[in-house]
């Protein structure tokens, strides 16, 4: 069963804050996270509507973190964020079951509109 809370991972805390404020005011229940091992102990028993996911963070990266939750029943959406993106990244991260990819500073409307997009291919 899917919620409808969005699950954040980043290791800064400034972005996880302005990324919840953000969410918050459109209308969203998120969950925020400074790591990829604090995440996957919640996943066990919580399926989030989408995940954000920060490319680099220092304990597990956010691709290895993405191929890690591929294997779960019914895997979340993932829209992965960086500030030190390339193409080959990008590829990566589709790769590995992106539904978008966006490099920081991203522009607010464009991450609520990879949300919609994630949460909206979850409930069809």
């Amino acid at each position: 069963m899917t919620s409808d809370e969005v699950f954040v991972v980043d290791d800064d805390a400034s972005v996880r804050r302005a990324i919840e404020r953000l969410l918050h005011t459109a209308g969203y229940t998120v969950r925020s996270f400074a790591s990829a091992y604090e995440l996957i102990s919640v996943m066990r028993t919580h399926r989030p509507a989408c995940l954000v996911i920060d490319v680099r963070m220092p304990d597990c990266t956010g691709l290895e973190l993405a191929e890690m939750l591929r294997g779960a029943p019914a895997p979340a959406p993932v829209i992965f964020i960086t500030g030190h993106g390339d193409i080959e990244m990008a590829v990566r991260a589709m790769k590995a079951g992106a539904v978008d990819f966006l490099a920081k500073p991203f522009d607010d409307q464009a991450l609520l509109n990879a949300i919609a997009h994630a949460v909206g291919s979850v409930e069809h």
